[in-house]
């Protein structure tokens, strides 16, 4: 048995979720992403003598809207405080968060493990604090350059129960996190940009135990791979320190992403203490029953609901449920196509074969997708008519109907004279034609080699210009050759 197989890892996932606001959290200065450095900054967020805070109303409402969808409890008094620490890119030298009063406790993420059963991680608590601003230590080959645009920007820190077993489960776990806050419309998610940032907090100990190792924190992961990859890493080098009679050092740590591995930042034990105490320039703000119901209502119907409503009343399956709901904007154009028809699987299957191919080919988000959901359903229509294949719809109507929207699927078919001719009398022709091809065919068939119905039914599709109704002209091929 591998040595890694007697521990298990425990790990505590740390979100700092970047919120869409306007503005920043405690000033009015623009929280937008970009701008020439030191420019989206005001005596405000610099924390200048005489300035005063004001909480960012719509930055609450976030919070809310967050604690609500993933069932925590809403505190109605909160109160903030001030992390006292010296850095940088930190203007103030303190950072306005939320201490010993989150605005939201508890609540969970309900993930999908590998076998397909469902578990809950368990969250902490969801707490509001104002981001720091940005060194850019590769701009200049001797100085660390300041950029404060970033500080002020307003944060949700999303902190988990120490449940999570390996870098699997972290991946799926902040896998549901970032489509979450993208379907709630309060964090873009990219990770890349650091709108949603993850530490990880690591720590191994043997199977059956009951009392925690080292802890150790793995910070600047840019991706979700990576978080997965530094978990990962971090399992491995914690069990081979202990197997070798080595002590763990609390630490924080960094992840290369080109090496594959992490390295020490600094020691735990040298860490700064943050010296919180209430902020003085903010009054508790209150949220009310009244408040928490509003934003209840502007609520969308979320990703895992849609994904078992999906399964449940539209019989998709597992996999096509799962493609959908990954992005808000996919599952909006689903939900508008299967409220103009009811044939699901071929909406599904419409959307993720023909649409996305288009989309991935061209770079386009859906949002710009020239056809409307009511066009495809009527695309789908003209099919389960019979009055055209799927094929011919695919190959032939769909590209039309992209580069002309205004017109209907049964318009373009017609123009382009794709029609599908089921009449017994035009079918029998282009079959006669076909047998009279192939008489040698036709006494292969005679003697068993039914699968020749295949070779007779190419040639009436290419006769016909495909315009010959398969399901029929396959009918009539048959009973043409018995009884022959």
């Amino acid at each position: 048995m591998s040595i890694y197989n007697k521990y298990e890892a425990v790990i505590g996932l740390e979100i700092h979720i970047q919120l869409l606001t306007k503005s920043k959290m405690y000033s009015s200065d623009s929280a937008e992403y970009g701008g020439l450095p030191n420019t989206h900054v005001s005596v405000t967020s610099l924390g200048h003598p005489g300035t005063l805070p004001m909480v960012n109303k719509q930055a609450i409402e976030f919070a809310v809207k967050l604690g609500l969808a993933v069932h925590a409890t809403i505190r109605y008094e909160n109160q903030f405080a001030r992390k006292n620490y010296f850095y940088a890119d930190l203007p103030k030298g303190y950072q306005i968060t939320q201490d010993k009063t989150p605005i939201c406790n508890g609540g969970y993420i309900t993930i999908k493990q590998k076998d397909g059963t469902e578990k809950n991680i368990n969250i902490t608590r969801i707490h509001m604090e104002e981001d720091a601003g940005k060194s850019l230590h590769d701009q200049d080959v001797y100085d660390t350059l300041v950029d404060l645009n970033r500080a002020g920007v307003p944060l949700l820190e999303m902190v988990s129960e120490p449940e999570i077993k390996n870098g699997e489960e972290a991946y799926a776990y902040l896998t549901e996190v970032r489509k979450l806050v993208r379907y709630l419309d309060i964090c873009d998610g990219n990770m890349e940009e650091g709108s949603m940032r993850c530490d990880a907090n690591v720590s191994v100990r043997l199977k059956g135990a009951t009392e925690f190792g080292k802890k150790v924190e793995v910070k600047n992961m840019n991706s979700i791979r990576n978080v997965q990859r530094a978990i990962d890493y971090e399992f491995t080098r914690q069990i081979d320190l202990i197997e070798a009679g080595e002590n763990i050092a609390g630490e924080t740590r960094s992840f290369d992403a080109v090496k594959g591995s992490t390295f020490s930042l600094r020691s735990k034990e040298n860490a700064n203490d943050y010296r919180y105490f209430p902020e003085p320039d903010l009054q508790p703000v209150y949220v009310t029953e009244a408040c928490i119901n509003e934003v209840r209502k502007q609520l969308p119907e979320l990703p895992n609901h849609l994904y078992k409503r999906y399964i449940r009343d539209f019989k998709l399956s597992d996999y096509d449920a799962g493609v959908i709901t990954d992005t808000k904007a996919i599952a909006h154009y689903f939900n508008e196509l299967t409220s103009h028809t009811d044939n699901y699987k071929a909406a599904a299957n419409w959307l993720m074969v023909n649409i996305k191919g288009f989309l991935n080919e061209n770079a386009l988000d859906i949002e710009r997708f020239p056809v409307k959901p009511k066009q495809i359903a009527d695309l789908i229509a003209v099919i389960d008519e019979g009055k055209i294949s799927h094929s011919v719809a695919s190959q032939k109507v769909f590209p039309h109907l992209i580069k002309e929207p205004q017109k209907s699927a049964l318009q373009i078919a017609q123009e382009l004279n794709l029609i599908q001719e089921s009449s017994a009398d035009a079918l029998q022709d282009w079959i006669n034609q076909a047998l009279a091809k192939y008489p040698e065919k036709i006494t292969e068939y005679k003697g068993g080699k039914k699968n020749l119905v295949g070779l007779f039914m190419g040639e009436v599709m290419k006769l016909s210009g495909g315009k010959a109704d398969p399901k029929t002209a396959s009918k009539l091929v048959q009973e043409t050759l018995d009884k022959k």
